[in-house]
């Protein structure tokens, strides 16, 4: 299949599609900005009440006029523009795929040749978020504003907390048994002079072994976009890069304690030191929690130490880099992912997106300069990126569409086959976007017989008001049929002579319904639960006990306790913090309006990760490693994103 790199077919209606939106976007922006003015934050109500002068005020007035001046005599051109405009619309592609040439051996050619379908099962990890970047006087009905600094942060922290390399912490003690595959801990790998990662011995009291897998890589964008980081990898990170750190502990529960830093050694503690407040995370410089691009990353941040050069290998101080940090923070970092004692996979509220981050699904990417700027940043740790995915106009649904679909997706595995699809059972204010579903199939691998390993990745985002059940339900079903038509479609494959085999097929995105609302038991009963597993849910309106919600209570969004992606983290992590920041389903019998409605669950998780275990290859099956509730896009953004790491494996490796 050709993948469309440009939205329209020939360079003159590009030409002429430019013309006409550069006379209509002097009187988009004012519009937007007049707007913007009057509907203020929690952030700049609070300003404001801390400003004695009123000067946002006075300029609020002074501007407004101006404005309206300015947006009078925009019109004409804008209505020019809008009569040349509309009618191209029928002509443009429903989306532009981008990839970045120059990747060198992170490449996802490279990435093929990695697993040949044999010997130990490959891990695949998925993330999807809704970043809510609508034109700036639409965001700050979410409480949120600034769309174009927030789409640069988005970019920057998601593409830093997926470079960086992952580790797995496994706890020996007579009171903790559990493993901790603690993948989202910020640690760096040592290297030795020839930038090759090392194994060393662990350099902390009563620790069995300290082992490095991999060698961690950095691409060189991150460095251009973000300068050096302490946190970063370094070239060459190949998806299996891995620290694994053994702890032994004592009788009694007792830390043990950590070792003195070895004298001529740089260290850098990665407990935040910045000042805290009412500040947004989108205005972060260096130094701030939610950006991995600064030395203290997190709380979580283990330290990194550089030895001296005349030392000897056999684990003093030496040639190669050495660990150094507080058994304390280990203990946390360790102990923060849990396992259910009924669950077979890991679970957790991280501070950071995972790391070796494969596929990353985005919502709510309506701005089309923000979406430049997001894949700009996102480009340096994905190879493969589609976005500006939807129609325009009349075209393809039935009402006209001033906004895209909002779905963008990043891929570090070539994309071979794209499909979209527009709800057309709309109504409301959705009706003016077109809210559909992106179908994407990828390939991962290849066998030795040259069949191809493929994976199929659906995302989708649907209607938005609680009280339209039925109509999400109707988008469900449109959606089943379409992963049919789909898979049929694009299959190379017979029964008789396969040429393909499927390694996954996942689903997900923002379904804007929760499994523990009564007004929600519609779209709880669905058949799609029934093909697709989700790993938060035990049944139609009932959770695992560690599932938390995803929709956080947009006025708290820049409260102290939650401002950065650490704070929010721990705020999670109790159910007191979980019933103040969350959003809760109100029911629509409740007496009093918004009322949040006591019930077992932890808030309403409306964003959804699904996997199939049928369509598979017969011999392999797919199975969660790690689910994870995330915390790094605070103060940017009010959906958690989650992300799923899946282990897909044959029957014969596990025999």
């Amino acid at each position: 299949m050709v993948l469309y790199t440009t939205p329209f077919p020939n360079s003159c209606l590009s030409a002429l599609h430019c013309v006409s939106w550069a006379l209509i976007f002097p009187c988009y922006w004012l519009v937007d900005r007049l707007a913007a003015s009057f509907i203020p934050t929690t952030y700049e109500k609070r300003q404001r009440a801390d400003d004695p002068c009123c000067l946002q005020l006075l300029c609020t007035a002074l501007f407004t006029p101006i404005y309206l001046a300015l947006l009078v005599a925009s019109l004409p051109f804008a209505f020019l523009g809008f009569l040349f405009w509309s009618p191209l619309q029928s002509a443009r592609r429903p989306y532009i795929y981008s990839r970045l040439e120059d990747k060198g051996l992170a490449s996802g050619a490279a990435l093929l040749s990695e697993w040949k379908g044999t010997g130990p099962g490959k891990s695949f990890c998925f993330a999807t978020a809704n970043v809510c970047l609508l034109p700036d006087s639409l965001a700050r009905v979410n409480n949120l504003f600034n769309t174009q600094a927030r789409a640069k942060e988005i970019g920057q922290r998601i593409r830093n907390g997926a470079a960086r390399p992952q580790i797995k912490i496994y706890i020996d003690s007579p009171t903790n048994t559990s493993i901790s595959a603690a993948s989202f801990s910020s640690l760096v790998s040592p290297q030795g002079g020839d930038g090759v990662a090392r194994a060393v011995p662990g350099s902390i009291k009563r620790t069995a072994s300290v082992e490095y897998k991999g060698d961690s890589g950095r691409h060189p964008s991150d460095e251009a976009a973000n300068g050096p980081a302490s946190g970063d990898p370094a070239d060459g990170s190949s998806p299996e890069d891995a620290c694994i750190v053994r702890i032994s502990g004592e009788e009694g529960g007792r830390p043990p304690e950590a070792e003195d830093p070895a004298p001529g050694g740089q260290a850098r503690n990665g407990a935040g030191g910045g000042p805290r407040g009412q500040t947004p995370n989108h205005n972060q410089q260096d130094g701030d929690s939610g950006s991995l691009g600064s030395p203290s990353a997190s709380r979580e941040s283990l330290v990194k130490g550089r030895a001296g050069p005349d030392a000897s290998a056999g684990g003093e101080p030496g040639a190669n880099s050495k660990l150094l940090y507080k058994a304390s923070m280990v203990k946390k970092a360790a102990t923060r992912r849990r396992r259910h004692p009924d669950e077979a996979f890991d679970h957790e509220v991280s501070a950071f997106f995972p790391a070796n981050l494969d596929f990353l699904c985005l919502q709510e990417v309506f701005d089309k300069r923000a979406a430049t700027k997001l894949k700009d940043q996102l480009h340096g740790y994905f190879e493969y990126i589609l976005y500006d995915v939807g129609v325009y106009g009349c075209q393809g649904c039935c009402s006209f569409k001033c906004l895209n679909s909002g779905l963008l997706f990043a891929s570090r595995y070539p994309i071979m086959d794209v499909a979209y699809h527009c709800y057309p059972n709309k109504c409301n204010d959705d009706a003016l976007a077109s809210k559909g579903a992106l179908f994407l199939k990828v390939q991962v691998g290849s066998t030795p017989q040259d069949q191809r390993i493929v994976g199929y990745i659906a995302c989708t985002h649907l209607h938005a008001p609680q009280e339209d059940s039925a109509i999400r339900c109707g988008q469900l079903d449109l959606l089943q049929d379409w992963l049919a038509d789909f898979r049929k479609s694009t299959s190379s494959s017979s029964a008789a002579n396969p040429e393909e085999l499927v390694a996954f097929d996942v689903v997900c995105g923002d379904f804007n319904f929760d499994n523990c609302s009564s007004d929600d038991k519609l779209e709880q009963q669905h058949s799609l639960f029934t093909h697709y597993r989700d790993p938060c849910r035990l049944g139609p309106g009932e959770e695992k006990p560690w599932a938390i919600g995803t929709l956080l209570d947009t006025n708290g969004l820049y409260d102290e306790d939650v401002c950065t992606p650490d704070n929010l983290q721990k705020v999670l992590e109790s159910e007191e913090g979980r019933r103040e920041y969350l959003a809760f389903p109100t029911s629509k019998s409740s007496g009093q309006k918004g009322r949040k409605e006591l019930l077992k669950g932890n808030g309403r998780r409306i964003d959804y990760m699904l996997h199939a275990d049928e369509g598979l290859c017969p011999d392999w099956k797919a199975e969660v490693e790690e689910f994870s509730f995330i915390t790094q896009l605070s103060g940017l953004t009010d959906p958690l994103p989650v992300a799923m790491r899946l282990m897909v494996s044959s029957g014969e490796e596990e025999a």
